[in-house]
């Protein structure tokens, strides 16, 4: 070993947590080199660990430190706060922040970088002594955008952060060229560290399989999280609108931990709905050959870890375009997007029409999903995730190797 990369996130790498953050991070698990080291200071979510204790970890058959700050039983983690002190966010970093002296104690004397994902957690990086990578995944804005109510409702504290995060970065890696260059128009003086590295897919895990159209029915998929800004109401209604097009022959599936409930337009649909709740990527990989299609229509993204993986799998898209989708989506080739409507209504229509469209494409044998796959194999891991690394290797403290724990190995399944 040469170098420690430590990487901070609010997440417990053993548990099944969903969302683009959480994919980078586990991408960087499974595929770091082997001359890095990782330790990744995290959440317990099993209340199976010592608090502030390293532990070593088996994460995709790949070993990495382990330091849980806080345990959070996963159930409470779903649940949007009401207010900052209780979000998960700001109690992690609440817990970080009283573990800092023993995490430097840790990594005294190593050769060692880090990257976050999350901009509060810059500050805690580099109080550990660390160079620091951060990684810009949100376009949107908290001021003006749909967003979850406390992050709207606190877009200050959201700003604050963002401007003392790519202040403290050595580099800044943003999954969309908007966010690069948002950040050379609104912070000039960074702007040369900022560059574009789009979220990347696993093209081993996620590849394409043939379609399983034996019984005529339509599945659609979504997987990730139900904030706000994924407009989940007008996603269910979209499924109850292709659900009377197809006249019953219709099946949507949703890959998350999140509680559809709390939105009256998932009761329509709840019957023809299978919830597969929340799964490890392999989960993810294998529900997607199960499926047709899959839908999104945010009001923002990045760029959709969902989208890449849906693609990777041979698998189509249906939906509402972002300008960031044209990067990967051909019309006619693997996706069909319309616009979104001037109301909520004609969304719904020109939303399902895209997918119904693409439906008769794939039923009439004009849809390939090996093309679909190959399609999306310049964002492939492999073809990305050097750069990243690179980066945490040029900006690193200099110091000594780490060492290699003997501390048994718990399995992270």
């Amino acid at each position: 070993m040469t170098q420690r990369l430590v990487s901070i996130h609010c997440f417990d790498p053993r548990g099944t947590k969903v969302g683009g953050m959480e994919t980078h991070v586990r991408q960087v698990l499974r595929k770091h080199p082997a001359d890095m080291r990782v330790l990744m200071i995290g959440l317990d979510d099993f209340g199976d660990l010592e608090i502030g204790k390293m532990v070593t970890i088996t994460v995709a058959g790949r070993e990495i430190d382990f330091v849980p700050v806080l345990h959070i039983p996963t159930n409470a983690q779903t649940t949007a706060a009401k207010n900052v002190s209780n979000s998960v966010t700001f109690r992690f970093a609440k817990a970080l922040g009283r573990h800092i002296p023993k995490l430097r104690r840790i990594i005294a004397g190593e050769a060692a970088s880090a990257e976050v994902e999350r901009f509060e957690f810059a500050p805690f990086a580099r109080m550990l002594g660390c160079p620091l990578v951060v990684m810009a995944h949100n376009e949107g804005d908290p001021k003006t955008d749909k967003m979850d109510s406390v992050l709207s409702r606190h877009w200050r504290i959201n700003a604050m952060a963002e401007w003392m995060a790519f202040r403290l970065a050595k580099r800044i890696f943003c999954v969309t060229p908007k966010i690069r260059d948002r950040i050379a128009q609104k912070y000039p003086s960074q702007a040369k560290k900022a560059e574009v590295l789009t979220v990347s897919v696993d093209t081993d895990m996620y590849h394409a399989t043939p379609f399983d159209l034996s019984d005529g029915k339509l599945r659609l998929v979504y997987a990730g999280r139900l904030d706000e800004f994924k407009d989940p109401s007008l996603m269910f209604r979209v499924a109850r609108r292709l659900h009377e097009k197809l006249d019953g022959a219709f099946e949507f599936h949703f890959c998350g931990s999140a509680d559809p409930h709390r939105f009256p337009e998932f009761a329509a649909i709840e019957a023809y709905t299978v919830r597969h709740g929340a799964l490890l990527p392999e989960g993810v990989a294998a529900v997607m050959q199960k499926v047709h299609m899959g839908i999104l229509v945010s009001h923002w993204e990045g760029m959709p870890c969902f989208l890449l993986e849906l693609l990777a799998s041979g698998r189509p898209f249906g939906g509402l375009r972002l300008p960031q989708y044209d990067q990967v989506v051909t019309q006619g080739v693997n996706g069909r997007m319309a616009e979104r409507g001037a109301t909520v209504e004609d969304s719904e229509v020109l939303a399902s029409d895209a997918i119904l469209a693409q439906w008769a494409e794939i039923k009439a044998g004009k849809v390939d999903p090996q093309v679909v796959h190959d399609k999306i194999v310049p964002w492939s891991i492999d073809n990305q995730m050097n750069r990243l690394f690179t980066a945490l290797r040029d900006i690193a403290r200099k110091g000594k190797p780490p060492a290699t724990p003997s501390s048994v190995a718990v399995a992270a399944e």
